[in-house]
């Protein structure tokens, strides 16, 4: 039954990036028209060589979606989290509600939408799925199956250590490059675009203090941020303290309006001053520097 289940992710799921490849991982297992399976989070990150965050972020996507539902109550072998395909076991159970009806007739490709079964505990026990509160004479938590579409037999991986792959998507950040936010063990950061991202309370008040606010003026560090946005705009969403950072840097890097451009002086631009060496355009260009006001004198 896999294979359904995975069908149904090919041609009806929304889910997009490494969201459908953690959903096509958990299908893969499903082994009858219930829509459930057991997995592990290291196997989930293996299987979809993506980083922790990334794997754990989709998990959420998918669930708040409808896609996907962690059954609690439920385990899998090695206490392994259980979940199940909501909408594709009610797609399966509508077909073969069609079929039961008339069995020459033609499924159509997208079913009218048909109720989730109530899901058959009973039937998953021989596939390793047990509740939670079962008793100890059950059987073993091994993969019943013991197929090799399984989840690695080691014990779950805790939250905060092992495998972590070096390389994954290009759609998502990896362990290596994150920002070190959310220690207070929350799995992500809300992030935003830099054309979205607003200049908190916080950054204008450093601004303030430390005089670049003076020294641009108010249309001078209008121009620095409409700046910073263009060349951002192509940059992956960040959370929000990441933007503040990087916006702190350039405006502390930002020169006042009129000040010369030292980057375009001679050795860039081949049009020198009438009468002037290359060395006394650098001078004067230095000089005009110096004695331009910063605003902390």
């Amino acid at each position: 039954m896999s294979s359904d289940a995975r069908e149904w992710v090919w041609e009806h799921s929304s889910s997009r990036g490494t969201s459908r490849l953690v959903l096509l991982s958990i299908a893969d297992r499903v082994p009858d028209e219930q829509c459930a399976a057991w997995a592990s989070l290291s196997s989930l990150i293996e299987r979809t060589n993506a980083s922790r965050t990334a794997v754990r972020d989709a998990l959420d996507k998918l669930i708040t979606s409808g896609e996907l539902e962690q059954r609690d109550d439920l385990q899998g072998p090695q206490r392994t989290t259980v979940y199940r395909l909501p909408l594709a076991a009610a797609f399966l159970a509508r077909v073969k509600a069609d079929e039961e009806k008339d069995p020459a007739a033609e499924i159509p490709q997208a079913p009218e939408a048909h109720p989730v079964p109530e899901l058959r505990i009973e039937e998953l026990r021989p596939y390793g799925i047990w509740p939670k509160n079962g008793t100890d004479s059950g059987p073993s938590r091994r993969n019943a199956t013991g197929t090799d579409s399984g989840p690695s037999r080691r014990n779950p991986t805790p939250r905060r250590a092992g495998f972590r792959p070096s390389e994954g998507t290009d759609s998502d950040p990896q362990n290596r490059s994150e920002p070190k936010v959310n220690r207070n063990g929350s799995s992500s950061a809300a992030v935003t675009s830099a054309s979205a991202w607003q200049v908190d309370p916080a950054t204008h008040a450093w601004a303030r203090q430390q005089g670049h606010l003076a020294r641009l003026g108010e249309d001078g560090l209008r121009s620095a941020d409409a700046k910073w946005r263009a060349h951002r705009a192509a940059w992956k969403p960040r959370p929000a303290g990441a933007w503040a950072a990087d916006w702190r840097a350039w405006v502390a890097r930002e020169h006042a309006p009129g000040r010369p451009n030292l980057y375009a002086l001679p050795g860039k631009d081949p049009a020198l001053a009438a009468g002037m060496t290359r060395a006394e355009a650098h001078t004067a260009a230095l000089l005009a520097a110096l004695d331009e006001p910063t605003g902390t004198e």
